[in-house]
């Protein structure tokens, strides 16, 4: 089956995008818990957290240092915003087997996410 979060990064499927950066993307979540709920991904497919590589270090790096400008630009930064990153398995629903962090933002968000 095919990744859509690959085909999205491929040109391939439609996505609304906020950050394109060399080794990671972001876009909206087509099916958002807040007013701000983007989807940031590394171009590389990587399953899940638990299966990042050495090679995966400037890709994992630059999730993280993204956070900051897309936050600035969904006017978040100052109000907060939660960063989740699920390790799909029995406990955990996973609906896309690869590797994202959701950013959410520009509501009150309280309990789980």
């Amino acid at each position: 089956m095919e990744c859509i979060f690959c085909e999205i990064i491929a040109g391939k499927s439609p996505a609304e995008f906020v950050y394109r950066g060399d080794k990671v993307v972001a876009f909206r979540n087509i099916n958002p818990a807040a007013p701000s709920h983007i989807i940031i991904v590394p171009k590389r497919h990587v399953a899940t957290v638990t299966e990042l590589e050495e090679q995966d270090k400037d890709a994992a790096a630059e999730m993280l240092l993204a956070v900051d400008e897309i936050a600035q630009k969904e006017g978040v930064k100052e109000t907060g915003f939660k960063l989740v990153i699920n390790k799909g398995g029995p406990h955990v629903e996973m609906i896309v087997n690869h590797l994202h962090m959701h950013l959410v933002g520009g509501k009150k968000l309280v309990g789980e996410l």
